[in-house]
């Protein structure tokens, strides 16, 4: 059927137009190339009158157009391909530079020589190490524990939050004690403000998470609503903390021994890890409760 349709059609345009005669051979030669399936079409051609509605591949002469949806859903998966690898590889950044900034930290202030060396380091240690590592484990491209069930990886963030409260505690009260020695006035500092707020922001956290880990205790609230709360609370948290080690980066302790261009590469640290930390909360939570409706 399809080829007496065809030939018909060729008769009739080489009547009419000539200049088409070339084109409809080679539909003829396409839709009568294959005896198991004398049954299939022949390829649509599109005139000069119709407007690029779907993508085009060609043939020789002979075009064949693919539907509009399969070439965007190529182009989804494609964008969707890159963006899990760009995530990838900011995850594996954030968990190299959190534990570089901390060794360097902690190798620049040379803990034991006095009282106020180990406050840099407890500090680094909580909120650029422990507290990154303690929110990459929920990443599903970059977590270290992707083999865990869901409340395994529960137990592991809950446990390494409350390390890095107990460091940033320590630290505080360390620091406190150094100036008591020297006779300084306490919180008289951007930085000591804001590592401050860090550190009670820490402990409320903490205290908000039992409501997660035993949602009994909050039968009136939704389980969602919970989670969602908990996450934008510890994105702020996160940010507070990764501000008050910008802010001590900017201290003449640090200034005085790093100088140049790795005084910049050591800002960049929180800075990263921030982003990366954002991005991972953001997609997980802020926006899929934003776009469901």
């Amino acid at each position: 059927m399809w080829a007496q349709r065809t030939v018909g059609t060729k008769v009739f345009f080489q009547k009419g137009q000539s200049h088409f005669k070339d084109k409809l051979e080679i539909s003829t030669l396409l839709s009568t190339a294959s005896p198991l399936c004398p049954t299939v079409p022949p390829p649509r051609m599109r005139t000069s009158r119709e407007t690029p509605s779907s993508s085009t591949l060609f043939r020789g002469e002979a075009r064949i157009q693919l539907p509009v949806r399969l070439t965007m859903a190529l182009s989804v998966e494609t964008e969707s391909h890159i963006y899990r690898t760009l995530r990838t590889a900011s995850g594996a950044a954030a968990h190299l530079v959190a534990l570089g900034f901390t060794v360097f930290v902690a190798v620049l202030a040379r803990p034991g020589s006095s009282l106020f060396s180990w406050h840099p380091v407890l500090m680094s240690l909580a909120f650029s190490f422990l507290m990154t590592e303690a929110l990459l484990v929920f990443s599903p491209e970059s977590s270290l524990l992707r083999s865990l069930s869901r409340k395994g990886r529960a137990c592991c963030h809950w446990v390494l939050q409350l390390l890095a409260l107990l460091s940033a505690l320590l630290g505080l009260v360390l620091v406190i004690l150094h100036k008591e020695q020297l006779g300084k006035a306490h919180l008289a500092t951007r930085h000591g403000q804001a590592g401050l707020l860090a550190v009670l922001w820490a402990g409320l956290q903490c205290a908000g998470g039992v409501g997660l880990l035993y949602p009994k205790l909050l039968p009136r609230w939704p389980l969602a609503k919970l989670k969602l709360y908990h996450a934008t609370s510890g994105l702020v948290g996160y940010l507070l903390g990764s501000a008050s080690l910008l802010l001590g980066m900017c201290s003449l302790w640090f200034t005085a021994s790093v100088t140049g261009g790795a005084w910049y590469l050591a800002v960049l640290c929180p800075v990263l890890t921030s982003l990366v930390i954002m991005n991972q909360v953001s997609n997980a939570y802020l926006y899929r409760k934003r776009i469901q409706p």
